[in-house]
């Protein structure tokens, strides 16, 4: 079954035009998105940024997308009622597994992503500028307007309803085999964001539990990786981070398919075949980070339609950027995420921060 269209993308607008704004397929040499819309402007009572009950139900739903330790590391700005900027929130980026900024890119990816589907379930078009100003403004990493359009369709909404239900699931799952077809969904999901979602074979899967093993391992011996796992465990973590309740027993065997996060409510068996997939794009830039989130949550949120829980195994993937190794050039493209795939128990909600500490200002 297909997925809904991506939303239309541009990129490099002007905040400030000097003409008339350019269409969303044009867009400028430098700045941020034009003051009004291509096409038929929004009417104010349409607009959801035109009141702050609107304005709230957007970031709501931005700030439920999944992001590395949960540090929801993302802040917006709404611009003159007109569109809504997402900036990475320095405070909030792992300085120590992610260098590079990798993750951070990808978990705002996320939530743009729900951004997306909050403003086609507001009966608008999303019109997405991915990185408006590179040079001048890296922390800049989308601004989204409001677009007028006929209202959401009915998967749109199925998906958008699907955000405040799924779940990063780490407790063992059953020995059920994700089906085929519903394989093929979930790639032609991650195709429609521009990524590309590799399922393992069984010798595959084998080889990335071993590495994972080795880089966990490892990273348990760098002491500023451990305080800084440390600072987004703690106890009594309300708002964000990854709290005792959400990560799952400890594994009973070994190679484990969870991350371990030290402390672990039990030990517990897990599945003995895990089911493994491997999320690509074809490049590894900031650009890609972003398109690589998007297509994750869209991934996630289609998972989430079939019953499939997901959780993610990314220490081989970190330990590559804390070492600042870059993957070389692959006809199947560079790995952003690993995710397992498969049947799991429901499992408690990780915290959100409230809405009114996601936006920085109105401009």
């Amino acid at each position: 079954m297909s997925t809904p269209p991506a939303d239309q993308h541009a990129t490099r607008p002007t905040r400030h035009p000097a003409g008339p704004p350019p269409g969303p397929s044009t867009g400028r040499a430098a700045g941020r998105p034009a003051a009004s819309p291509p096409g038929r402007p929004v009417s104010p009572s349409a607009n959801p940024l035109a009141s702050e009950l609107g304005v709230r139900r957007l970031l709501v739903a931005a700030g439920q997308a999944p992001s590395v330790l949960n540090t929801q590391p993302w802040r917006f700005t709404v611009v003159r009622r007109e569109f809504v900027e997402l900036l990475a929130d320095p405070d909030r980026r792992l300085r120590v597994s992610d260098p590079r900024g990798r993750s951070q890119h990808v978990s705002c990816g996320a939530a743009l992503f729900n951004l997306r589907l909050a403003v086609r379930a507001a009966g608008l078009r999303p019109v997405v500028w991915l990185q408006p100003d590179p040079e001048l403004d890296p922390g800049l990493l989308a601004a989204v307007r409001m677009g007028d359009t006929p209202p959401a369709t009915g998967r749109h909404r199925e998906l958008y309803d699907l955000i405040w239900t799924r779940r990063t699931n780490r407790e063992p799952f059953d020995d059920r085999r994700v089906p085929p077809a519903v394989l093929a969904e979930l790639r032609i999901a991650a195709s429609r964001e521009g990524a590309a979602l590799l399922p393992l074979d069984r010798r595959a899967t084998a080889d990335i539990l071993e590495f994972a093993a080795l880089a966990e391992e490892e990273l348990a011996h760098d002491a500023d990786y451990r305080a800084e796992l440390a600072a987004w465990t703690m106890p009594g973590a309300h708002a964000d981070g990854v709290p005792r309740h959400v990560r799952g027993p400890r594994p009973a065997g070994d190679p484990a398919p969870v991350r371990d996060f030290g402390q672990h409510a039990g030990r517990a068996r897990f599945e003995a075949r895990p089911q493994l997939a491997v999320l690509t794009t074809p490049g590894d830039r900031p650009l890609d980070w972003l398109r690589a989130g998007q297509a994750l949550q869209r991934v996630l949120l289609t998972a989430a339609r079939h019953g499939v829980s997901a959780s993610f195994l990314n220490q081989p993937l970190d330990l590559r950027d804390m070492r600042r190794r870059r993957d070389p050039r692959h006809r199947r493209g560079h790995a952003q995420m690993i995710i397992r795939l498969g049947y799991g128990p429901f499992v408690a909600r990780a915290p959100r921060r409230p809405a009114a500490e996601l936006e920085t200002s109105h401009v």
